[in-house]
């Protein structure tokens, strides 16, 4: 950082050195045909600035440019990996009005890695079950790390992300264990009549990356519980009547109290019900 030290009373021009700091890599490995993200940072660079990023293999083989603005003193964007990229692939950026250009340290290409069965261990999931996420991640060494980030689907891709683990590639599998917890309010959930589309319950999926190659699951759906407790005025249990629960998904069922009053319903879609007991 440049230090500038003058008195307050006079006027002064400072000139300060453009610079192009670093050009950088998400990460040191990709595979072919994944994704990675490639930033840029500069000092003392103008907004609107143009900028040239161009990228080349090992061998020199050139894989196209960037023309772009500069804004802020940075840039990002996300880069698919050539295909044919060999060995390692590099990034220069240059900015021809200033006189400057720097290229970055070599991302190392692994060979071709493919993604794909992912997969829960059920199709359904109660609070407090543990489940098993698997997925083939082929062509990729063992103890290479790959992350799994869980999503709640959104029918419109607003996906809302849950969590993430990273797992290490075994024998060109990963597999971890995750503990579902609901992450919202069931009462939040609109029921069959608040809706255009009728009722849909919360359903979720996980994403494995590996090096930029990714595989989606499929969706496993929330089934929750609910009790029926039934007492009088004086809270004693009101045993064997029979009662009918309407669900929030407009579906109802009926059973009848044992004899304390109380009933449990295993694997009802989630949201607000509706109990008649008689």
């Amino acid at each position: 950082m440049a230090i500038y030290e003058r008195p307050t009373d006079q006027s002064h021009q400072i000139q300060l050195d453009s610079t192009i700091e670093q050009v950088m890599w998400a990460r040191t490995l990709a595979s072919p045909g994944g994704t990675i993200g490639l930033e840029v940072f500069t000092h003392y660079v103008g907004n609107g600035a143009d900028m040239t990023i161009a990228l080349r293999d090992h061998t020199g083989a050139a894989f196209g440019t960037y023309d772009v603005k500069l804004y802020g003193n940075r840039w990002k964007v996300d880069v698919v990996v050539p295909p044919e990229a060999r060995q390692a692939l590099y990034a220069k950026a240059t900015l021809s009005q200033h006189g400057l250009e720097k290229e970055s340290a070599p991302l190392l290409l692994l060979p071709n890695i493919e993604v794909k069965n992912a997969q829960w261990s059920q199709n359904t999931a109660r609070r407090g079950e543990v489940l098993t996420l698997t997925a083939d991640v082929v062509g990729a060494p063992d103890g290479m790390e790959t992350l799994i980030t869980v999503f709640e689907h959104d029918e419109e891709e607003a996906h809302e992300m849950i969590t993430k683990m990273l797992a290490l590639v075994d024998g060109e599998k990963v597999e971890v264990n995750w503990e579902f917890h609901f992450p919202g309010e069931v009462e939040d959930i609109p029921s069959h009549d608040e809706t255009e589309e009728g009722y849909l319950p919360p359903r979720f999926f996980f994403r494995v990356d590996a090096l930029g190659k990714t595989a989606d699951s499929g969706l496993l759906t929330f089934q929750d519980m609910i009790e029926i407790e039934v007492v009088d005025h004086e809270e004693v249990p009101v045993g064997e009547l029979e009662y009918k629960v309407t669900f929030a998904d407009g579906t109802e069922q009926t059973g009848t109290l044992d004899e304390n009053g109380y009933a449990r319903i295993e694997d009802v879609p989630p949201g607000t019900f509706h109990v008649e007991v008689f």
